[in-house]
């Protein structure tokens, strides 16, 4: 690693953070982003995260929205970490919306889940360390997840306010402190949860050093003016981002990853939806969105080539 490289620089930005973090003025309060996005394990595997509830509601957002007044109303009734957050939230944002200007169909509701995410309370932690484990199955989803409401919000929020942002790519930072992620150049990777990260790479480290990434996202969204921390210049980076590793780097045994964005990939589509309406009769949207879901695809028409005898034996030898 030549010098003045990225990596070089950030390996002097890590030494002078570490001697002015002990008289950092704001630490106590930016203790709140790193405990959003607390993982719990000393060393991890930064991978595709394969167990993380990654969808997109594609082609269903308006059979979800017909669908949510009913199951808000269960979770906010049986979730109370949830429950307390949206009431907080809502009054904040009850107090700011006059003087915001919001897209065109953004609904009170997506602002209010940002807002409830983004509360200094223990929602953020309790809903991502779901996040990461909803997608072991479809039906530990349907059956175990108790926040498909603010999963719903916070992703329509989201796309919502990607679609009008300028610039739609960002260079951000993100710190991490007592976990030590490794990973290697060219690696496909997601962060399989709505990931906190911040455009000011100083405030960034001041959440830790363990592991820094330094991440160029396009699907990212700045969040600034519906948080109730807006000076740390957050952007939210959604569960089904996939990014290259395009850099890895332990310096001081501090792990430095360099992450570019590729597109969006997700496993999951619509589940919710088709628990509930897609049983009896065809739904106009697709199960998955993702490659391992396309490969899933391919393989009944696979085997309907080979089972219907006359075309079959055209391939067969």
């Amino acid at each position: 690693m030549g010098a003045g490289s990225p990596g070089t620089n950030i390996f002097w930005a890590l030494a002078l953070i570490s001697t002015l973090s002990l008289i950092h003025p704001s630490e106590g309060d930016r203790t709140r982003m790193y405990r959003r996005d607390a993982f719990l394990s000393k060393e991890s595997v930064l991978d595709m995260a394969p167990s993380s509830y990654d969808d997109q509601y594609k082609g269903c957002t308006e059979a979800m929205e017909a669908e949510i007044p009913k199951l808000f109303q269960y979770e906010y009734s049986s979730n109370k970490d949830f429950a307390e957050a949206w009431d907080s939230a809502t009054f904040q944002w009850e107090e700011r919306k006059g003087k915001m200007v919001v897209p065109s169909g953004f609904k009170d509701q997506y602002a209010i889940a940002i807002f409830a995410y983004t509360s200094n309370g223990p929602l953020h932690k309790i809903f991502n360390e779901a996040v990461r484990q909803t997608g072991q199955s479809r039906e530990y989803y349907l059956r175990n997840f108790n926040f498909k409401v603010l999963h719903y919000y916070l992703t329509r929020a989201l796309q919502m306010l990607d679609a009008v942002e300028s610039p739609t790519c960002h260079k951000v930072f993100r710190g991490i402190k007592g976990v030590r992620f490794k990973s290697e150049p060219r690696k496909p990777v997601r962060f399989g949860q709505f990931t906190s990260s911040s455009k000011d790479d100083q405030s960034a480290l001041s959440f830790g050093e363990d592991t820094f990434f330094s991440i160029h996202t396009c699907y990212g969204v700045n969040i600034r003016n519906f948080s109730f921390f807006p000076g740390e210049e957050e952007v939210l980076i959604p569960p089904f981002e996939k990014f290259k590793v395009t850099d890895f780097n332990t310096v001081s045994r501090k792990n430095i990853i360099t992450l570019q964005s590729v597109e969006k990939s997700s496993v999951y589509n619509c589940e919710f939806v088709k628990e509930r309406r897609c049983k009896a009769s065809w739904c106009p949207f697709s199960s998955a969105t993702g490659p391992r879901v396309e490969i899933l695809k391919i393989i009944p028409i696979c085997w309907l080539i080979f089972l219907w005898d006359p075309l079959g034996a055209l391939l067969l030898p």
